[in-house]
């Protein structure tokens, strides 16, 4: 099968995307609609043009989205109603039960919810309207900015640190004081202890 990144030259409805997640951090959204309204003026559609959504072709031909979720939500919710499209892999001839067992055992789906728990297929949302907050999504974004750690290849690695995140960092602190709670986790992202994950820039 060929799976190199095939440039789609037509424009694709931003509400027909499928996610292939069940979380984003909505502080991180906000942040890329802030961006976007910074930039529609001078740059909007070079940068519309630069930045093609990555999405794999499914059963009846609904395109789902396997990266870049929080600018596509970001764009819909700014009113932008079309994106390009770069088809990584086309899989419309498999059955539903097939294709999605195939995009989990391909780090194509990220199965875990606000918590952090794994839930089933079914759970995933339809839209991208219906993606679930994870406060420690965005905490994590944070913290990549301010250099906790290096951006990774490594697939939903900001997940990864989210989780880590996720049981050392009080939540009620995210939602009060994010500068104080980005601060308590770039000391926990240098620490030895998340020496496993990807991107990790601690002491050697």
């Amino acid at each position: 099968m060929h799976n190199d990144p095939e440039p789609q030259l037509h424009p694709v409805p931003l509400s027909a995307l499928r996610p292939t997640q069940m979380t984003v951090g909505m502080i991180e959204v906000a942040r890329k609609r802030h961006d976007w309204r910074a930039r529609m003026a001078e740059s909007g559609g070079d940068f519309l043009g630069s930045h093609m959504i990555p999405v794999v072709i499914g059963p009846k031909r609904v395109p789902w989205l396997i990266d870049h979720h929080h600018l596509a939500l970001a764009l819909l919710e700014e009113g932008v109603p079309h994106v390009l499209t770069s088809v990584v892999a086309r899989l419309d001839h498999l059955e539903p039960a097939q294709f999605l067992t195939f995009m989990d055992n391909r780090n194509w789906l990220h199965m875990f919810d606000a918590k952090g728990v794994r839930r089933g297929y079914a759970d995933l949302p339809k839209k991208l309207t219906k993606l679930a907050d994870d406060p420690y999504r965005s905490l994590a974004g944070a913290v990549r900015r301010a250099g906790g750690y290096a951006k990774s290849a490594t697939p939903y690695s900001e997940f990864l640190w989210a989780d880590f995140l996720r049981h050392r960092v009080p939540a009620r602190l995210i939602a009060t004081d994010m500068t104080k709670a980005t601060g308590k986790a770039l000391k926990l992202a240098h620490g030895e202890s998340a020496s496993h994950l990807p991107g990790w820039c601690g002491p050697s």
